[in-house]
Formats: structure tokens, C-alpha cells, sequence
């Protein structure tokens, strides 16, 4: 279900940053929505869709700056812990979100399950609603003269 890799060593993040200009200006050239590669060791050759290829420049650019990355299927079944890691909250807060009706769950068992689409739907509203507040807060702050211009 999820391929979580380790945070790239020094040298892997050394690697990453030079080819990722490279790499982001030849994505930036492609004209169709697939690309030929070409694996200079090998000499195979194949295609692939130009969204793997993005993906493989976030890839890349998150390798560039030391951070660790997890792929999952965007059908995924969640474990609580998982989507407390992915929001950066706790464990036991995920749990009251579930038991509250704030994320849609189910039971396997004993253990509670989410679906990634569902948790990306609240993590998404939870940041319009963040942004709708800020710009309140922004508002209120011009409104009353509090020095913010």
C-alpha cells in the first residue's frame, strides 16, 4: 500500500541537487504527455506518462532538501497514526475527529480506517478555513487602524 523511504543521506541529497536543474528543464521542453527515457547503463529505452515524470522532480526536489517522502495510492486505506503523521497532529487527536463525525471512517475489526481521500478532503478545508480567518483577522486589523499597512 505505501512506500515510505528514509531520509536521503548527505550524498543522495548531493545527487538530487544537481540533477534536478537538469531534470526541471528538460520536463520543462516536453510537448506531448508522455516522454522518452533512455537508461544511459543499459541503453534500454521506454516511455512514460509526463505525470511520473512531475512526480519524479517532486521526488527529486524533496530528496534535494533532505526530507524524508511516502507514495500512497490515492485509494489507500489509512491507519490513525498514518493520518496523524500526514496531518502533524497526534494520534488521539485523529481519534476525536473520527469519533466526533469530523472525518468519515470505518472499523476493520477493532481498528479505525480512512480513506486518503477523506482525509485530504478535511486537510483541504481545514486550510480554506485557516485562510478565510486570516484574511478576517487581516480585515478587522486594517479596519481598526492597528497599524498593519
Amino acid at each position: 500500500m505505501e512506500a515510505v523511504l528514509e531520509k536521503p543521506t548527505l550524498h543522495e541529497q548531493h545527487v538530487a541537487r544537481e540533477s534536478l536543474f537538469g531534470f526541471t528543464a528538460a520536463l520543462a521542453e516536453r510537448t506531448s504527455d508522455s516522454i522518452s527515457i533512455q537508461i544511459q547503463e543499459s541503453q534500454q529505452s521506454f516511455t512514460i506518462p509526463t505525470k511520473a515524470l512531475e512526480l519524479l522532480s517532486f521526488i527529486l526536489s524533496s530528496m534535494a532538501e533532505g526530507k524524508a517522502i511516502s507514495l500512497v495510492p490515492s485509494d489507500a486505506e489509512l491507519t490513525t497514526q498514518q493520518a496523524a503523521d500526514m496531518l502533524n497532529v497526534s494520534r488521539p487527536h485523529i481519534v476525536k475527529l473520527l469519533e466526533e463525525g469530523v472525518i468519515p471512517f470505518k472499523k476493520v475489526g477493532s481498528h479505525r480506517r480512512i480513506l486518503l481521500d477523506d482525509l485530504l478532503t478535511y486537510e483541504a478545508q481545514q486550510k480554506a478555513n485557516r485562510k478565510a480567518n486570516l484574511r478576517f483577522l487581516a480585515e478587522q486589523a486594517q479596519d481598526l487602524n492597528l497599524g498593519y499597512e
